[in-house]
C-alpha cells in the first residue's frame, strides 16, 4: 500500500500543510510528485484539485481513517507541478521540511489588489459643459471650475486622475456631483505596478560583437544542439562583453517563444542591469528584487505568469519565475557567495538552476571574471562546457595593477589609509576628468575599538563580535543592531589609552574629503542603502558624473560599468584572507580581481593599486597579474590535499540554542551519532566547534563538519540525522540547518 501527501491549495497562505491519501492500487504505477489529483477533502462529497508533493510506503495514521484518491486530474505537467518538483528536490538535497521548500519556490503568499489607473474625460459635448461653466459660481465651485476647464482644454484624451488629484484637486467630493450630473466620467483600468521608471530607460539597437564574441557564441549554440546540452561557464575577463554575449542569447530563445530568467549576485547591480536590459528588450523585462513592496513583487510574479514579461532579472529568488515556457537561464557574477542562501533552506543557486533547466528542458549559462572553484572543475571534468573570452571589448587594454606593501608605508613614515602611491594616482586621474572607486571590505567609521594598555576589544553584549563605531559617537552591531556609546575610557583597565582602528568607509570618505577637498565624493555601504531607491540614486549619480569619488564595500565591485573610471584604489585588499574559511583564498582573488576590472573600461586606459600587508601571496598575486588560471591550478592543489570542495563533499550542521550547555551537549551526540557511520562509509568529521561569529542575537552557534567524496551518501546520513533529532526531544530548542557542499 502507498500514500501520497497532497497540497490542496498550492496559494498563498494556505501552502501550510499536506494531507495523507491512500493511493489506488491501479495508480500506484504511473502517480509522480507534482501530479493534479481530485480527492474527497471536507465533509459531505466535497471534493478538491490536490497536487502531490510526497509518496511513501507509510502513512503515519490508522490505515482506514486514510481517504483514498479519486482520480488523476491532469497528468500534464502545469507550471504549479514543475515548482513542486523542484521543491521535492530542494527538500530532498538540501534538507528541510516540504513546507520549508514549497514557500521557497512559491514565494509570493498574499494576494494584493489590483493596481487601477483612472482617467477623468468629458462625457458631453463642450457646448454642454461651457453652459455648466457660465452658471457655476467662482467663490463656491473653484475646483470644479478648474476641473472642467482643464477637460476641455485636454479634449478627448482627458486627464491622468492621479494626476488631476494632485494639481486640480480632482478628489471624490469634487469629482462626484460630477459624474453624477453626467457631465464627466471616469475610466478605470486595472494597471501593473512597474518598479521602476520605464520613461527614464532609454532604448538602444543591438551591439555588434566582434569575432571573439561571435566566435563564443557559436559555441554555445554549438553545445545547444547537442543530444544533452551542458550548462556553460562563459570566463571572460572583466569587460570582454560577456553582456552583449547574453543579449544574443536571448534574442534567440525569445525568437522560439520562450522565456529567460537573469541571476544577479546582488541587488545593488539591479540598476545597471535592467538599465542595459530594457535598453535593448523594452517592456518584456521585469525585476524582482528584496526591496520592492509586496504589491510590486506580487505583480512582477504576475506579469511572468500571464506571459506580459518575458525576461526576469533579478538575485537569487528570481530563479522562482513561475514562467511556464522557460528556455534559459544566465547566472551572471556565478562565484558570487550571494548565490547561497543562509536560511533554510540553504540551497545554492547554481545547482537549483541546473536541475529547474534540466527538468524543464531549458539551457544555462553561467559567466563570470574569476569562476568558482566548483563550476571551473565541472568544466575541467567536462560536466560544463568552457567558452572563454580572453581579450577586452574594442581591445580596450585590462588596468594595470600595481601592488603596494603597507608594511613598507609605515616604515617610512606614512600612516595614512591612503598610500602615497594611490594619493599620487587618485590626483592624476581626477586632474585628468576621470573617475576613481575606492573599495573597502567593510563598513563604519571603525573596524574595532581596542584599549592599547591591556588589548580589550569593546564587542557586543549579544553577539560574539566587535563593534564597529560610527560618526555619531556611536558604537553598532552589524550582526544584531545594538547601540552603545564609545566609552573615553577602557572598561576593562580605566586606561584612557582606547581607541579605534580607523578603517571604515566614513573614515576613508573624511581622509579623501581633507586630501581632495574639491573633489565630490558619494559612499556606498549598506548604511547608505537602506531606504527604499537608494541603490539606484547612488548610482545613476556617479553614472551621470554628478560626483568624482565613489567609496564603497563589496557592493561596488560587482559587474558594475562605469566608462569613466580610471582609477580603483583597494584598501586593505587582504582582510578577506583572515576568515576563518577554507575559501579565504579564492574569495580575496575573486574580490581583487573583480574591483581591479572596474578601471579603463571606456576609452581611457585604466589603474588598479591594491593596498596590501601580505604582497606575496598567491592570492593577490594572481589578481594582479590578472592570471586566473594560475590561482585556479594552486588552489586546486591545496583543495586535493585537504579534501575541501569541489575536490569532496561536505555536509555541514550549523545549529543554534539560547543554551550553550545544551548546545553543546546535542552536537556531541550528533557527532557521536555520525562517528557509528565512519568505519563503514569512511566519511572525515570535523567538530563541533563554535561557528566564526559563536554568538548571535544571545543565541550560541555551532557547526558539524562531514567530509566524503560521495555526495549521495552525505545526504544518505543526513537523512539518518534528521530521524535521530526527530526521535530525541533535547533536540526540541536546538535549531539546526544543512548545508551542503
Amino acid at each position: 500500500m502507498k500514500y501520497a501527501g497532497v497540497i490542496i491549495d498550492i496559494s498563498h497562505e494556505k501552502v501550510d500543510r499536506s494531507f495523507t491519501y491512500r493511493i489506488p492500487e491501479e495508480m500506484e504505477k504511473d502517480l509522480r510528485i507534482g501530479m493534479v489529483v481530485r480527492v474527497p477533502f471536507g465533509r459531505g462529497d466535497h471534493s478538491r484539485k490536490g497536487y502531490v508533493v510526497s509518496i511513501s510506503e507509510e502513512s503515519g495514521y490508522d490505515p482506514s481513517l486514510v481517504k483514498t484518491i479519486l482520480s488523476v486530474e491532469n497528468s500534464e505537467e502545469t507550471t504549479e507541478s514543475r515548482m513542486i518538483v523542484l521543491a521535492a528536490w530542494i527538500r530532498e538535497t538540501y534538507g528541510c521540511t516540504m513546507i520549508q521548500a514549497l514557500r521557497t519556490v512559491f514565494p509570493i503568499q498574499e494576494k494584493m489588489r489590483n493596481k487601477e489607473k483612472r482617467r477623468i474625460c468629458l462625457a458631453v459635448e463642450r457646448a454642454v459643459v461651457e453652459e455648466k461653466l457660465a452658471g457655476l459660481s467662482p467663490s463656491r465651485y473653484k475646483a470644479r471650475i478648474r476641473l472642467l476647464e482643464a477637460l476641455l482644454a485636454a479634449g478627448d484624451e482627458g486627464l491622468d486622475g492621479t494626476a488631476a488629484a494632485r494639481t486640480l484637486g480632482a478628489v471624490p467630493s469634487v469629482t462626484g456631483p460630477l459624474v453624477r450630473e453626467g457631465l464627466i466620467r471616469i475610466e478605470e483600468d486595472n494597471t501593473w505596478r512597474i518598479p521602476f521608471d520605464r520613461d527614464s530607460l532609454p532604448r538602444e539597437m543591438p551591439k555588434q560583437l566582434n569575432p571573439e564574441q561571435s566566435e563564443a557564441l557559436a559555441q554555445i549554440l554549438e553545445e545547444w544542439e547537442t543530444d544533452a546540452p551542458r550548462p556553460v561557464l562563459l570566463h571572460g575577463v572583466t569587460g570582454s562583453g560577456k553582456t552583449e554575449v547574453y543579449m544574443e542569447l536571448i534574442r534567440r530563445v525569445l525568437s522560439e517563444g520562450k522565456q529567460v530568467i537573469v541571476l544577479i549576485p546582488e541587488i545593488a547591480l539591479t540598476y545597471q542591469t535592467l538599465r542595459r536590459f530594457y535598453a535593448q528588450f523594452g517592456d518584456q523585462v521585469s525585476v524582482l528584487h528584496s526591496r520592492l513592496s509586496a504589491g510590486e513583487r506580487y505583480d512582477q510574479f504576475r506579469r511572468a505568469r500571464e506571459g506580459d514579461a518575458r525576461i526576469m532579472v533579478g538575485p537569487r529568488s528570481a530563479l522562482f519565475t513561475p514562467f511556464s515556457s522557460l528556455g534559459l537561464i544566465i547566472i551572471d557574477e556565478e562565484h558570487e557567495p550571494a548565490y547561497a542562501s543562509e536560511s533554510t533552506p540553504r540551497y545554492h543557486a547554481r545547482e537549483t538552476a541546473v536541475f529547474r533547466a534540466s527538468e524543464e528542458g531549458a539551457r544555462v549559462v553561467m559567466g563570470s571574471a574569476t569562476p568558482s572553484m566548483e563550476a571551473y572543475f565541472k568544466t575541467c571534468s567536462g560536466e560544463y562546457r568552457l567558452v572563454s573570452l580572453k581579450g577586452r571589448y574594442e581591445e580596450r587594454a585590462l588596468p594595470a595593477v600595481s601592488v603596494v606593501d603597507m608594511r613598507r608605508e609605515m616604515q617610512e613614515g606614512n600612516r595614512s589609509i591612503l598610500s602615497r602611491t594611490l594619493a599620487e594616482a587618485m590626483k592624476t586621474s581626477l586632474d585628468q576628468g576621470g573617475q576613481v572607486m575606492l573599495f573597502l571590505n567593510r563598513r563604519g567609521y571603525a573596524g574595532f575599538v581596542s584599549c592599547r594598555s591591556c588589548g580589550y576589544v569593546v564587542k557586543c553584549r549579544h553577539c560574539d563580535v566587535s563593534l564597529s563605531q560610527h560618526r555619531n559617537g556611536k558604537m553598532i552591531c552589524h550582526y544584531c543592531g545594538y547601540e552603545t556609546e564609545t566609552p573615553v575610557v577602557c572598561p576593562s583597565c580605566g586606561s584612557r589609552y582606547i581607541g579605534g582602528f580607523r578603517a571604515g568607509t566614513e573614515q576613508v570618505e573624511q581622509v579623501v574629503a581633507k586630501a581632495f577637498p574639491e573633489a565630490r565624493i558619494l559612499r556606498m555601504d549598506l548604511d547608505t542603502t537602506r531606504a527604499k531607491g537608494s541603490y539606484d540614486s547612488i548610482l545613476s549619480a556617479f553614472t551621470t558624473h554628478s560626483a568624482d569619488i565613489l567609496i564603497g564595500t563589496q557592493m561596488i565591485v560587482k559587474g558594475h560599468d562605469f566608462p569613466d573610471v580610471t582609477l580603483v584604489g583597494i584598501i586593505s585588499a587582504d582582510l578577506s584572507l583572515n576568515e576563518s574559511d577554507f575559501r579565504s583564498g579564492e574569495r580575496t582573488m575573486q574580490l581583487l580581481m573583480q574591483a581591479a576590472g572596474r578601471a579603463g573600461r571606456g576609452s581611457r586606459n585604466g589603474m588598479a593599486v591594491i593596498q596590501t600587508y601580505h604582497p606575496e601571496h598567491y592570492s593577490i598575486k594572481a589578481a594582479a597579474s590578472h592570471d586566473y588560471e594560475s590561482f585556479y591550478k594552486e588552489e586546486i592543489s591545496y583543495r586535493m590535499l585537504m579534501e575541501y570542495p569541489p575536490c569532496s563533499h561536505m555536509l555541514i550542521l550549523h545549529a543554534t540554542c539560547e543554551n550553550e550547555e545544551l548546545l553543546q551537549k546535542g552536537m556531541f551526540f550528533l557527532r557521536q551519532f555520525a562517528e557509528r557511520n565512519q568505519d563503514r562509509t569512511g566519511i572525515r568529521i570535523i567538530g563541533p566547534a563554535p561557528e566564526s561569529i559563536g554568538r548571535i542575537k544571545d543565541m550560541y552557534r555551532m557547526a558539524l563538519y562531514l567530509r566524503h567524496p560521495e555526495e549521495k551518501l552525505l545526504i544518505r546520513i543526513r537523512k539518518n540525522l534528521e530521524k535521530y533529532i526527530e526521535a530525541n526531544t533535547g533536540f526540541r530548542t536546538i535549531y539546526i540547518q544543512y548545508e551542503l557542499r
